[in-house]
């Protein structure tokens, strides 16, 4: 009964992890090479700048303000829904999931110093990310995983060779 059970665990929520885990090490990371690039605009090398100096809870305030600043997009695909625009609906919080995303990922790169000054938060994020890694290593001892990224590994190759061959001629 316990090996059904855990094999029925798996197959429920390995899929749910690999998702997360996917837009994690993907998105987040081309989301920050953009954010990076983004941030070299002056005025917003000035804002990040202030933005660092904040003192804790004011930086916390920052922190969070892009969740409610993603309402209004939230809204607006409600609003499409209701108006049988359904791919309207899914690009507009798709989109603003992306955005927010990033925003989220770029405050957090420049206010965690400050964040990490409040002990509470950091007990959170101590906790958060030890949970997170423990979930990442089972997942990654999964064989479906790894034959998953050994497939993709594979793939990469081929379209790396493939642009080569394409870009020497």
């Amino acid at each position: 009964m316990k090996r059904h059970l855990k094999r029925a665990l798996e197959l429920l929520f390995v899929p749910i992890a690999a998702a997360i885990m996917f837009i994690e090490e993907v998105l987040l990371r081309y989301l920050g090479l953009a954010m990076a690039a983004f941030s070299r605009l002056p005025w917003i090398a000035r804002l990040e700048a202030w933005l660092a100096r904040l003192p804790p809870y004011a930086a916390l305030v920052a922190f969070v303000a892009p969740s409610i600043l993603i309402l209004p997009v939230k809204f607006a695909a409600f609003w499409f829904a209701l108006h049988g625009k359904f791919i309207l609906a899914a690009v507009s919080i798709g989109l603003g999931k992306v955005v927010a995303t990033a925003l989220v990922a770029r405050l957090y790169k420049v206010l965690r110093p400050t964040l990490l000054r409040l002990s509470w938060y950091l007990r959170a994020e101590t906790w958060l990310f030890t949970w997170r890694d423990r979930l990442y290593g089972f997942v990654r001892a999964l064989p479906v995983w790894q034959k998953t990224k050994a497939m993709v590994l594979r793939l990469r190759r081929w379209l790396s060779g493939l642009m080569a061959g394409l870009l020497a001629r």
